[in-house]
């Protein structure tokens, strides 16, 4: 497994075990996973790329203030329908109304990744995935409500779980709908001037 060690230590902004396996699979190993717990809102009139672009950058910024000589990487993702932003569901209910939007329709899920050097430099990308969805039977949407995995997923659903057979078509990258793009991650942490210390290639996968 890549590891980091010395000036290269990767801390991740995020409480997301999604996120850490990941980079684990990319040989990545955060010394520090570390939860920003800051507020999600989107403020009035807020596109989506701009949504995830800021609250990513918060994540990262609250995090490095408390930590010294670390490379920070943070992330936020959001599921798009139409002109609706679909955050985490709060209750079944709400999980329920997403799912019965997302039914038969073409969506986006867009993540914005940040890298802050540990000299404060910050880097940005956003990355957009468009996913189509069969049409769900309401006895599917209930099934699937039962079984608790769409809690704390965007647009209440997990790709990589039981919502994978709900998706007809992919365009763009798998690992992004997961809630981290490990091409576009890489590629900033690398721009940035991390040091890997045993060089990898992560191919850029287009599942459409």
């Amino acid at each position: 497994m890549l590891r980091t060690d010395g000036p290269n230590q990767i801390v991740l902004a995020s409480g997301s075990p999604r996120r850490k396996e990941l980079l684990a699979q990319v040989g990545l190993s955060p010394v520090a996973i570390v939860p920003a717990n800051t507020v999600e809102v989107r403020l009035e009139g807020e596109k989506p790329k701009a949504l995830v672009e800021r609250l990513a950058c918060r994540k990262a910024e609250v995090v490095a203030k408390t930590l010294n000589g670390k490379w920070v990487v943070a992330a936020d993702t959001v599921v798009v329908a139409g002109n609706r932003i679909l955050g985490k569901p709060s209750t079944q209910v709400e999980a329920r109304k997403f799912l019965q939007l997302l039914s038969g329709r073409r969506h986006r899920v867009l993540t914005g990744v940040v890298v802050i050097r540990p000299d404060g430099e910050l880097s940005r990308r956003t990355v957009t995935t468009t996913i189509t969805f069969k049409r769900l039977e309401g006895d599917e949407i209930e099934r699937y409500l039962s079984s608790g995995e769409w809690h704390g997923k965007a647009g209440a659903y997990a790709i990589q779980g039981y919502a994978g057979a709900f998706v007809r078509h992919l365009t763009g990258s798998y690992s992004n709908v997961v809630g981290l793009p490990l091409y576009e991650t890489l590629a900033l942490l690398r721009g940035s001037g991390f040091v890997f210390s045993r060089e990898i290639n992560v191919v850029k996968k287009n599942d459409g």
